[in-house]
């Protein structure tokens, strides 16, 4: 029975067909080799006839349960930006800081690392849930990037893509000192920079005015081994902890203090980390440490060392990204 006889066996000119006629159109069961529109048509007919027929479709792509997850999926979806729009008034008649929690959307991608399974990749479901973190962060307050690219071919440009989604509007800087600048003039709600390294661009750590301006994620969260660029996101909010986060903070020291002798100051106040980066200016040096923990502002380790604290990440996962 094609789509056609479907309509014309159970609905005559708007109205129903007599009951002798629907007796004897009335089959207990449909079974079909396929499904689609002719499915939809059977299924409205049976509801409208009040029929207990029962459709059987044979279909070796089932398009008819794959349209059903697909409307599953689109309802969670509205009822998850219902709530963050609830999230949003709330927090604009509390006057509530910004939505921006990295170290929760970090956490809620281990959980769902760790539980995933089956055909699709692990670098598939990160970057469904990064557009989707990005759209309803969007609800709450425009959201914009400022990255710290040279080149259209920069590393950052394209970390900060995969990061922040494509419907995040990203503003390229020529320098690390031109995005920050951007972020300080509340032009941008994060900025994207380069690692962190001992000279050139790569050494604005040096001057980063923290705590107004914070290191809060490091990209990629997912990170192939085989991958080597890297950047930091810059945001004018503290950190949030993710529950397996390490930390950054600058150390000061004379002119020939030594990698050695700042991880040693770091090991005397209980802090496990390393030295990743060593800058040597005006008769002093300057050491940027990594330390494996979530510190805190106000921290007494830190008052020990005279340091000053850059801010913290998500430690990345490791992983296959296709």
């Amino acid at each position: 029975m094609n789509e056609k006889e479907i309509l014309r066996d159970t609905v005559r000119d708007g109205k129903p067909v007599d009951k002798k006629t629907k007796r004897y159109y009335k089959p207990r069961k449909i079974i079909e080799i396929g499904s689609g529109n002719s499915t939809k048509v059977a299924h409205k007919a049976i509801k409208e006839q009040g029929l207990n027929t029962e459709i059987i479709s044979i279909d070796p792509m089932p398009r008819a349960e794959i349209d059903a997850l697909d409307d599953a999926m689109h309802d969670l979806l509205m009822r998850r930006a219902a709530v963050v729009s609830r999230m949003a008034a709330s927090r604009a008649k509390t006057g509530g800081g910004s939505p921006l929690r990295p170290g929760r959307e970090a956490a809620v991608l281990r959980r769902l690392l760790a539980r995933h399974q089956g055909a699709l990749s692990r670098g598939a479901v990160v970057r469904i849930w990064r557009h989707i973190f990005m759209a309803h962060t969007a609800i709450q307050g425009g959201f914009t990037a400022a990255v710290a690219a040279s080149s259209e071919g920069a590393p950052s440009l394209a970390l900060a893509r995969e990061h922040f989604g494509t419907q995040t509007p990203l503003t390229a800087f020529a320098s690390p000192a031109q995005a920050l600048a951007a972020l300080s003039a509340g032009k941008a709600s994060v900025a994207v920079l380069p690692a962190p390294s001992g000279e050139g661009e790569g050494a604005w750590w040096q001057s980063l005015e923290a705590p107004r301006l914070c290191i809060v994620a490091r990209l990629p969260f997912l990170a192939d081994a085989m991958r080597a660029d890297a950047a930091l996101v810059v945001a004018p909010v503290p950190p949030d902890a993710s529950g397996g986060d390490r930390s950054l903070v600058r150390l000061e020291g004379s002119a020939d203090a030594s990698r050695d002798s700042f991880a040693r100051q770091l090991a005397e106040a209980g802090l496990v980390g390393r030295v990743v980066c060593l800058l040597r200016q005006g008769g002093r040096s300057l050491a940027l440490a990594e330390i494996d923990a979530f510190i805190a502002a106000g921290d007494p380790r830190l008052a020990t060392l005279h340091a000053v604290l850059l801010g913290a990440y998500a430690v990345p996962v490791a992983g296959d990204v296709s």
